[in-house]
């Protein structure tokens, strides 16, 4: 207990001791000594929040701090003893000292004096640091050695004021294996590190210079980079609370990669997540990366506010929004004035306004069709990518027309006239007719065909004489019979069938099809389905209970296929293909065919016709859904085009369609007021109506467009808005904010060590002008985020070793001036990632949807439903920690033992720990003993023989494989000995040999052998160096 004590006292005092002056006679200065002295122990009381204050005192703003109360004012410039502050800080009666004693608060001897230099000096404030623009600043000129690159400079420079040097560089192999695992998140294989280890030796600058462009070029690097991304994006493949049902978000994910792997600037980054959905004719692309803000949970229990849930995420969009860009803890305002920074109340709900105008309904809400393998395609056919490009504008613009097109097709139904131009059909007898399972169809004496019941899923293929006269419609008519469930027209229990896909030949060339028109159709089931190329849609009709007002139920219906050309006689026989591929047993129980010379006109059943005649306050939502599906039927040109998509989309290789969920704003805005308390039932009406607006502390926002022509509507500021003002260049925190997160991953801590806050409560930065430097570079480049990266890992800063140095340790012993390199242990992905590289296991596809590797028996034991998750056995298994499918309500084990967050908010820095039961997982968890039996099969593979010679080339090549570099002679002398020990036990106990090895290894090695080099494996993947870089 004595030695925690003193422990954590210690770690105090140099936390204290970490913003004081740095040389003696040094001016105090407001931002670095006083303000974290003020903000820590007064602000609370005498802060920013009027409702909290204390005294009618506030300490913040000088102005207010200089106002005498009494008979003295807090503080009087030039005069400490004068001052009541230093008065009240010093007194010694408990009861009358502040701070208070009930805030287990005192300030130490130290900050009193600081205090007291302050006042005398004149006690003036500064401006918060972070809130002031980003300053063009210079690097310094220094003393040390080969210290030319700018971020070493400001490095050096430091270190020399305490009179100390920099770490030597580290030697290549170290540099190698953490470049790898810093930009990719994988091992350099062993020929690599040799490759490179040359090339270094002739020129050192060169050959790094060459290394970190080639990492940079890696589609690895936008994984790695991607999932630090999605840690703040709150990524995840589920919709979180108890239910906690699967979502699909991967295309988001997808489109993370895509986007770090091309460069995309960190501006158009920021403005396509947060509002691409607003930009001009947005691309599918851009849709997908609203999914930044789609990644709120969705509550999906009975019984709830949907109204609550909704602001629950918009108010978790305005804090991650304020927290990723800003850096700031925006949502201690949500129920208050914030207590230390500069954000009100009501600026709180003006940047809820921003947010509390779209659609967001409690279940997957609007979404955009996206192919797998769509958002990260390389070396495309460029006119196909045109062509496919062109008919999605289009089909958005049929898309966002289609509520006016139904409308003007709604009143055309109601004018209807019964003279309406019909079709004349005659009926196609066929010369043969087939069905997958023998003897399937009968024909009856009127023509028609009758199918039995039992056949799963059905092909019906019938063949035809050429017609006498050209045929432009082939029609298809479904027909009840008495042998049938419920006299069908469909064999399936209720009468019903689902006709999945049709095709029409003539002579074995395929007919194209121009429309599908049917005269009654299912929700969600339309005739256009028949032609549409995906064997899980298809054609249905209602049937029984829960159907569509007014459908007719088990009745016979009919669908009509016009042709785009005749069939011509001279064309030869014509055959007629209908698939049943969706359900078993829904097959058409009796149907006809008929061909006619003329096109039929436009059909519908008449109860839609019906609907369309009510008014439309007069429709209930069965009826409005009904007749949204009989539109969309019939609509034609749309249809066409999704179909022209389609194609385009087989043509380009890309996989199944999924809807991706996105962001879209509502047609008409809601309405913002403040919530009392942060309560969304208690809106202040006093205040009144609010407007998007962003925190006055800030440069104003500037719209991008404004016009006379604007209605009060138009003239609010959009999403648009706030994500073109975040990456503003006079913007004084998102550039910062930003390359202190990349500095954090690269040495383990930020230059602002309160990455994740930077307003008053948080800590003043270690190299403030370096922090500057880098966030004005970032913005000149354009905001390149590989640049960025490249800058920062070419410097001998992150270049140097990482040994402990007892000089160092004894002036700086948390490292904050940068002496020496950091050692981190890593994430919880990339950890499975190089076990996967060094078992030689690794499936290095790039995307899709997420993936099941096997995982503990029980782990949604204690969940509220059972949730899928169904082991892949192919090379899935083996893909990538951040393909893993991700539950809110109980994530994948390994990953969570590992650090990874649950994603229920936003995690701008991941926990680092290392604790007994990660070595445990490392000793036992199934998945990574498979990834110990890989690379012991690999060592087997890679180094044939049996020899003594034979085993220390194989400890070499574990080496080399796992470390990057060749082992000690102690360490290859202990390696072989634990080998030789292992292999007497197996051979002693062939049974547990037998447990440990698989298949694989048998052949590779007597069974006793393969089990102690897997047992070499687990114990060198289980050892600091492996789960470390260093």
């Amino acid at each position: 207990m004595r030695t925690t004590f003193l422990l954590i006292s210690l770690v105090g005092l140099l936390l204290v001791s970490a913003r004081l002056p740095l040389r003696a006679g040094e001016p105090v200065e407001y931002n670095r000594d006083i303000r974290p002295i003020l903000s820590d122990n007064c602000f609370q009381c005498h802060g920013p929040d009027e409702n909290a204050r204390e005294a009618n005192l506030r300490l913040d703003l000088r102005d207010s701090a200089l106002v005498p109360l009494s008979d003295y004012a807090a503080i009087v410039p030039g005069d400490a003893e004068h001052s009541g502050m230093m008065l009240r800080v010093r007194e010694t009666d408990p009861s009358l000292r502040m701070p208070p004693a009930e805030t287990k608060k005192q300030l130490t001897k130290r900050e009193i004096e600081l205090l007291q230099e302050w006042i005398n000096q004149g006690a003036e404030y500064q401006q918060h640091w972070a809130f002031l623009p980003v300053e063009d600043v210079e690097p310094p000129r220094v003393e040390t050695e080969n210290r030319n690159h700018p971020i070493d400079r400001f490095i050096a420079k430091k270190l020399e004021a305490k009179g100390l040097t920099p770490s030597p560089t580290a030697d290549p192999e170290t540099i190698i294996r953490r470049l790898y695992l810093d930009l990719v998140g994988l091992l350099p294989e062993p020929s690599r590190v040799d490759a490179f280890v040359m090339a270094y030796e002739q020129n050192r600058k060169a050959a790094t210079n060459q290394l970190v462009d080639e990492l940079l070029a890696s589609k690895h690097y936008g994984e790695r980079w991607g999932r630090h991304w999605l840690d703040q994006a709150r990524y995840a493949d589920s919709h979180g609370y108890t239910v906690d049902s699967p979502r699909i978000m991967w295309p988001y994910r997808d489109w993370v990669i895509q986007a770090l792997n091309e460069d995309m600037p960190f501006d158009q980054f920021t403005i396509e997540q947060l509002a691409g959905d607003l930009l001009p004719e947005p691309t599918k692309a851009q849709l997908v990366a609203t999914g930044f803000h789609r990644n709120t949970l969705i509550n999906q229990e009975g019984g709830t506010d949907d109204e609550q849930f909704r602001n629950e995420e918009v108010v978790d969009r305005v804090n991650t929004t304020g927290a990723v860009w800003l850096g700031l803890t925006v949502g201690c305002a949500q129920c208050h004035t914030h207590k230390f920074d500069p954000i009100s109340h009501q600026e709180y709900f003006e940047l809820f306004a921003f947010f509390n105008h779209t659609v967001d309904v409690n279940n997957t809400g609007p979404t955009v069709e996206v192919c797998e393998g769509e958002l990260l395609l390389e070396d495309v056919d460029p006119e196909l990518w045109e062509s496919l490009q062109a008919a999605e504008r289009k089909l958005a613009e049929l898309t966002r027309t289609k509520s006016s097109r139904q409308t003007a097709w709604e009143k055309s139904l109601s004018d209807y006239k019964a003279d309406s131009t019909r079709a004349v059909w005659q009926l196609a007898e066929a010369t043969r007719y087939q069905s997958t399972t023998p003897d399937q169809l009968t024909s009856l004496e009127d023509g028609s065909l009758l199918a039995k019941p039992g056949a799963p899923r059905e092909v019906y293929t019938l063949e035809f004489n050429p017609p006498m006269q050209p045929v432009t419609a082939v029609r298809l008519r479904v027909l009840t019979h008495e042998s049938l469930p419920q006299q069908g027209p469909g064999l399936a229990s209720n009468g019903n069938f689902v006709l999945t896909e049709v095709e029409i030949l003539q002579s074995g060339e395929p007919v194209e099809i121009a429309r599908v028109q049917a005269d009654h159709a299912q929700p969600d089931f339309p005739a256009a389905h028949t032609v549409d190329g995906d064997s899980k849609t298809g054609w249905a009709i209602n049937i029984g209970a829960g159907s569509a007002p007014g459908a007719t139920m088990n009745a016979p219906h009919e669908t009509h296929f016009i042709l785009k050309k005749p069939l011509l006689p001279a064309n030869g026989p014509v055959t007629v293909v209908l698939r049943h591929e969706l359900n078993n047993e829904y097959n058409i129980g009796r149907f006809a065919i008929d061909f006619s010379e003329t096109t039929p006109a436009p059909i519908s059943e008449s109860v839609v016709r019906q609907i369309a005649m009510l008014a439309v306050e007069k429709r209930t939502d069965a009826q409005k859904k009904q007749l949204a599906a009989a539109f969309s039927q019939q609509d034609f040109e749309q249809n066409a085009t999704e179909k022209e998509v389609r194609n385009l989309k087989k043509k380009l290789g890309l996989g199944k369609p999924v809807k991706a969920m996105v962001m879209r704003e509502i047609e008409r805005p809601r309405e913002t007021y403040i919530h009392e308390r942060g309560d969304f039932l208690r809106k202040d009406k006093k205040t009144g109506l609010l407007n998007p607006n962003t925190p006055e502390i800030f440069p104003p926002l500037v719209r991008a467009t404004e016009n006379s022509q604007e209605t009060e509507t138009e003239k609010r500021a959009s999403r648009l808005d706030l994500a073109r003002w975040l990456v503003d260049e006079e913007n004084p925190l998102t550039a910062r904010v930003t390359v202190n997160r990349v500095w954090m991953r690269y040495f383990g801590q930020g230059l602002v060590k309160t990455e994740n806050d930077f307003g008053t409560q948080g800590a003043y930065p270690t190299h403030p002008e370096l922090l500057d430097w880098l966030a004005r570079s970032f913005m000149e480049s354009g905001w390149s985020m590989k640049q960025l990266h490249k800058r920062i890992v070419t410097s001998e800063t992150y270049l140097q070793s990482s040994h402990h140095r007892e000089e160092l340790t004894k002036v700086d012993p948390l490292n904050l001036l940068l002496g020496r390199q950091n050692r981190l242990r890593l994430d919880a992905e990339i950890l499975r990632d190089v076990s996967l590289t060094a078992s030689g296991l690794l499936d290095e596809t790039i995307g899709g949807p997420s993936v099941y590797p096997p995982q503990p028996e029980g782990v949604y034991a204690f969940t509220q439903t059972k949730k899928a998750w169904e082991v892949d056995t192919d090379g899935a298994r083996y893909r990538r920690g951040m393909y893993t499918f991700f539950y809110r309500s109980a994530p994948y084990p390994f990953l969570t033992t590992f650090n990874t967050p649950e994603m229920q908010s936003v995690c701008t820095s991941r926990t680092r720990s290392n604790t007994p039961l990660q070595s445990l997982t490392m000793a036992n968890d199934a998945t990574i003993f498979e990834m110990a039996q890989g690379l012991a099969a690999r060592l087997l593979t890679d180094i044939e023989g049996t020899s003594s010679s034979t085993n220390r080339e194989r400890v070499r090549h574990l080496y080399r494989v796992c470390f990057a570099r060749e082992p000690f002679d102690k360490e290859l002398n202990r390696v072989i000995a634990f080998k030789e020990k292992q292999e007497e036990l197996f051979r002693l106990d062939a049974e547990a040999a037998e447990v440990v090895i698989n298949t694989h290894l048998t052949v590779l090695a007597s069974p006793e052998t393969a089990a102690a080099w897997t047992a070499v494996a687990r114990a060198i993947m289980n050892t600091d160096e492996f789960l470390t870089r260093e």
